[in-house]
């Protein structure tokens, strides 16, 4: 059996050539407990959640920490179960609440923006159009993703949403303009003339990859549905049409 130091530099080197953005700020003495724990064959949940936590309280987006709890377990020739990645994000969401984060900015579930934010970016879509007098309907339009499913639990409703999170953040990337509408609804600004069959099958497929790998499938609508809502003329329609889509 490898050694924990062995085993956290394989973890440590996976997750910097992968998933995580800054490799500087990787380490943390959270990450030893949680490889002795697994490498002494202990009960991991208890240092998954103490990881989560202080990946929250470092700024790290839950879906960067739960790819980087995936590398651990990749380099080992396992996956993690689903017991060890809720760990991993109930001690993200306990960290993500003690920490000083204007609440209207990031969806502590998904780890992407909140409607509010989304319409502040909106604004600034707007407000561009304004100025260069070419129309926000004709440059912009909200991707609509629907993966809601009924009858499902408290703790299947926040993996749902850490999957999303991880799946758009991947299509996407890190700070597009992308938010959480609630109950399985998503939704994203971008460009139009972007080839929308290519995005959507890229959408998909990272939406399914991202739930095998979490073991969430059963909870995702498959496939998922996904259309785009033209902007409308004004910013003020724009919100009204963002509360049209929440339910």
């Amino acid at each position: 059996m490898p050694a924990p130091d062995t085993v956290r530099e394989h973890w440590r080197r996976a997750s910097a050539e992968s998933v995580w953005l800054r490799p500087g700020d990787w380490y943390h003495p959270a990450v030893d407990a949680l490889v002795e724990a697994l490498c002494e064959e202990r009960d991991t949940v208890p240092a998954a959640e103490r990881l989560g936590r202080v990946r929250a309280e470092a700024g790290v987006g839950i879906g960067e920490a739960i790819d980087d709890v995936v590398c651990l377990f990749r380099v080992r020739d396992r996956e993690p179960g689903v017991e060890l990645l809720r760990a991993v994000a109930v001690g993200w969401s306990e960290g993500y609440e003690a920490t000083p984060v204007t609440p209207e900015v990031l969806d502590p579930e998904s780890g992407l923006a909140t409607t509010q934010y989304l319409v502040h970016r909106l604004r600034e879509t707007y407000g561009v159009a304004a100025r260069t007098g070419v129309a926000a309907t004709h440059t912009h339009g909200l991707l609509v993703i629907d993966v809601a499913l009924d009858d499902l639990t408290g703790w299947q409703r926040f993996a749902r949403s850490a999957a999303m999170g991880r799946a758009l953040t991947h299509t996407f990337g890190d700070g597009h303009p992308m938010a959480s509408l609630g109950d399985g609804l998503f939704v994203v600004l971008g460009e139009r003339g972007v080839d929308d069959h290519e995005l959507r099958s890229a959408l998909r497929h990272s939406i399914e990859r991202t739930g095998l790998s979490l073991g969430v499938t059963a909870i995702l609508r498959r496939p998922p549905r996904i259309w785009l809502e033209p902007l409308p003329g004004t910013h003020t329609a724009a919100v009204e049409l963002l509360g049209t889509l929440q339910r």
